[in-house]
């Protein structure tokens, strides 16, 4: 005879705990952030991503009244610092700047405490900028096509420099490879210093680098701008093609986001990505970024979420494709 009246007070008992949990993730949207948030940059101070994030932190500090944040820790090509976030609490006030570097590290570090996207959850991608293939004027090639031609003809031959294994500038190269089945020789350096001096010097002959660093360079003669490594040309750089108007399907370029601990509520990321895609969205902001050759990039969050897995696969696969030799 009682049964349907315990059945509805266990009902309005689950209903009402299930409005507690609800009003309580609301909340936590609602009034985050109450404190300062920390934006983990791995990458070091005073490079392009550095640059594009203090701008943004800026932006979010008068959008949502708190504080952001940037703490420097670079270090093992990025993998310190998203060590550090990917095992911080999920409050949404420890987050960090991932980009290309971060899913290539997925599968070239054998040994790491994390896996990118099973331990951090990706909110909103912020910039990307095109890189660009130079090669030394003594080299005799003045088109992709002929650079491939040249690199069929003397196999291994051809230098290429980078600021290190897992670079955009290394991975970019790689990638060349993998599309074109060429033989060229990767030559690390420690950072972007040696390369560029070398580059110039012609103790390599080829490299991939920012179209706004080797702007300069290009423009006075000291290396040959063969294509840029975007689907569209670069405003930076009048006549000189994109790299897939001869390798269909290229593309690589330098690119950053925001991420944070996997089980960040859900409503904090949202708000967030929100806050993010507003700022970007501004066309002022736009528009000083694309003269600084820098493309405000906006994203819901589930497609950045897919395109970052995207990334991650497709970079795994050019690791194994040229036999990279992993780092432990």
């Amino acid at each position: 005879m009682n049964l349907p009246t315990a059945v509805s007070r266990r009902d309005a008992i689950l209903l009402a705990l299930s409005g507690v949990v609800a009003g309580t993730s609301s909340s936590r949207a609602d009034d985050y952030p109450s404190r300062p948030v920390k934006i983990v940059a791995p990458f070091g101070a005073g490079g392009p991503t550095d640059v594009y994030t203090r701008s943004i932190a800026e932006e979010l500090h008068k959008a949502l009244n708190q504080p952001f944040v940037i703490e420097d820790h670079p270090g093992a090509g990025t993998t310190i610092g998203t060590d550090l976030v990917a095992h911080a609490a999920p409050d949404g006030y420890m987050l960090l700047m991932a980009g290309s570097t971060q899913c290539v590290n997925d599968t070239l570090y054998a040994h790491k405490s994390y896996e990118l996207l099973r331990d951090l959850v990706p909110i909103a991608p912020l910039m990307e900028s095109d890189l660009v293939l130079v090669v030394h004027p003594s080299v005799p090639a003045k088109t992709v096509a002929e650079l491939l031609a040249l690199a069929r003809a003397k196999p291994g031959t051809i230098n290429f420099g980078s600021s290190g294994p897992g670079s955009n500038y290394h991975m970019s190269a790689e990638l060349l490879k993998t599309l074109t089945g060429i033989d060229i020789v990767h030559v690390p350096y420690k950072g972007s210093t040696g390369m560029r001096t070398d580059i110039a010097s012609g103790q390599i002959q080829m490299l991939f680098d920012s179209v706004p660093t080797m702007a300069p360079l290009i423009k006075a003669g000291y290396v040959r701008a063969l294509g840029t490594s975007g689907l569209k040309p670069s405003p930076i750089l009048p006549g000189v093609p994109t790299i897939a108007e001869t390798v269909p399907g290229f593309q690589s370029t330098l690119w950053v986001g925001f991420m944070a601990p996997k089980a960040t509520p859900q409503p904090i990321v949202d708000k967030l990505n929100a806050a993010i895609t507003a700022i970007l969205s501004r066309p002022g902001l736009k528009d000083a970024w694309e003269a600084q050759g820098a493309t405000a990039f906006t994203m819901s969050q589930p497609e950045f979420a897919a395109f970052m897995a995207a990334q991650v696969e497709k970079w795994a696969k050019v690791i194994k494709t040229n036999h990279i030799a992993l780092i432990n």
